[in-house]
């Protein structure tokens, strides 16, 4: 398996500050720790190849417009929140960029045949046995 090599440039991703959602007191009434991370897919400097994978994965933060929107609140601060959620972005780059190996078909070996067709006997035969007896 190979990886497509990538850098990801900082004026490329948009964070913007947000009030956390759920509990925390009148700490998340008043602190914009919360992260919000927009991430162009089509105007990025990544490889054509990644930009094609990230465009057609099925995943909730990649919308139809081709931007990857992250929001990151776990932390109780900014700093932190803005961490994890470039991790998560450069997670999800990682993920298309590896190359898998292509499959090549094989045929089975004589032994596996012969494993296969003796299995099918004995169940064969255990299934007969459940028949009607007849005195």
């Amino acid at each position: 398996m190979s990886r497509t090599a990538f850098t990801l440039l900082p004026e490329e991703i948009e964070i913007t500050a947000v009030r956390a959602q759920g509990a925390g007191g009148q700490n998340v009434n008043k602190v914009s720790s919360a992260i919000h991370l927009r991430f162009d897919i089509r105007a990025s400097s990544l490889p054509d190849l990644l930009k094609e994978r990230l465009l057609s994965l099925a995943d909730h933060r990649v919308t139809r417009d081709g931007v990857i929107v992250i929001k990151a609140q776990t932390q109780r601060t900014q700093e932190r929140n803005r961490d994890e959620a470039i991790e998560r972005l450069r997670e999800l780059i990682d993920s298309v960029s590896v190359t898998p190996k292509t499959r090549r078909a094989t045929r089975p070996t004589l032994a596996s045949k012969v494993r296969r067709l003796d299995g099918k006997t004995r169940r064969s035969e255990v299934k007969a046995g459940r028949g009607r007896v007849i005195d």
